[in-house]
């Protein structure tokens, strides 16, 4: 499970912190000092994509124990 949690991470951290950063740059009372606040943005996409992939990896594991190939 693991290894699922990590490649749905790397997709999902990619989407969310591109989704900060977009959500940032679109409202302009946001962007003080960019150079400061668009890391951190991305930063926290990608951490917050964390504990949601594993949640996702968890439902796919649960979802497929029944079945055979």
């Amino acid at each position: 499970m693991f290894k699922v949690a990590v490649l749905i991470w790397v997709m999902l951290g990619t989407v969310l912190a591109g989704s900060a950063v977009t959500a940032l740059l679109t409202v302009q009372g946001l962007v003080a000092s960019p150079m400061k606040d668009l890391p951190l943005a991305a930063l926290v996409g990608f951490v917050v994509a964390m504990p949601l992939s594993y949640l996702v990896a968890a439902k796919i594991s649960r979802s497929g124990r029944g079945r055979t190939a």
